[in-house]
């Protein structure tokens, strides 16, 4: 998709001989964009959870966008515990392509390391809340298999850190369920979009596509995407070069999506 997204910017840009975007400049672009549409889903979800309408219009777009968030999802995923004696997790391993916390999941062992519980999910509790309940004689938690909860928190070395209580001790497992980030894979190493070219010859200045390069990197969001990205693209691309009208027309171009989408 990104070879297709280029040549469509290249020639919507030329069309009226707007300026050359570089495939440097486009890389550049193609990340923000891809960043920017990415979060766009969690919004456009909301609104689609509080809107009114037909319910079956409503169920099939709400659908659409959790299918699109989907590709990124990362399914119970192991963590360790940092710090045993205060029941913490850090997820700092996990931070550069952590974007929104799902699920934590806790699974209790016996001496031998032996499972004694299916993994069952832990309830998120704000650190205000769990002040207040803590001092209150709801703190008397039940069994330890139903009544976990757990806080999160950042620190000035760690930016993502859970914390479980009360304090399950070194015998479980736990996992965590997430959404990551576009540009990164679920290792957490970068794969930002990347068009890779080699220049027609010697002393040329134009680019043709080289997606055998090793740094090779497609776009990841849904191939539905294609002409929102390249709409994005071109928003950046007509500040770049100077040319507002371009990113004007690019502007209005989205607004005029973006309405056809609500309707």
């Amino acid at each position: 998709m990104i070879d297709r997204v280029y040549q469509k910017v290249l020639a919507l840009a030329n069309k009226e001989q707007r300026g050359y975007i570089t495939p440097l400049e486009f890389n550049l672009f193609a990340d923000h964009a891809q960043m920017d549409i990415f979060e766009q889903y969690f919004y456009d979800l909301e609104q689609r959870y509080r809107g009114t309408g037909s319910e079956f219009d409503y169920a099939d777009i709400a659908n659409n966008i959790e299918a699109k968030i989907s590709m990124f999802e990362v399914a119970n995923q192991g963590v360790s515990f940092a710090d045993v004696d205060e029941g913490t997790i850090e997820l700092s391993y996990n931070v550069k392509n952590l974007y929104r916390l799902g699920t934590v999941k806790i699974q209790h062992l016996d001496s031998s390391g032996n499972a004694l519980s299916n993994y069952y999910p832990v309830e998120q509790m704000q650190i205000k809340d769990f002040e207040k309940y803590n001092l209150s004689p709801l703190a008397l938690f039940g069994s330890k298999l139903k009544s976990y909860v757990y806080t999160k928190y950042s620190t000035a070395s760690e930016p993502v850190v859970i914390q479980i209580h009360p304090n399950p001790g070194a015998l479980c497992n736990v996992q965590v369920s997430y959404i990551r980030k576009p540009g990164f894979n679920p290792s957490g190493n970068v794969e930002k979009p990347n068009w890779t070219y080699v220049l027609a010859g010697s002393g040329s200045k134009s680019a043709l596509f080289q997606p055998n390069n090793n740094d090779f990197k497609d776009f990841e969001l849904h191939a539905s995407e294609e002409n929102n990205l390249v709409i994005k693209i071109l928003q950046l691309a007509g500040v770049s070069i100077k040319d507002f009208n371009l990113a004007q027309i690019a502007g209005q171009e989205e607004a005029s999506v973006s309405q056809q989408q609500k309707q």
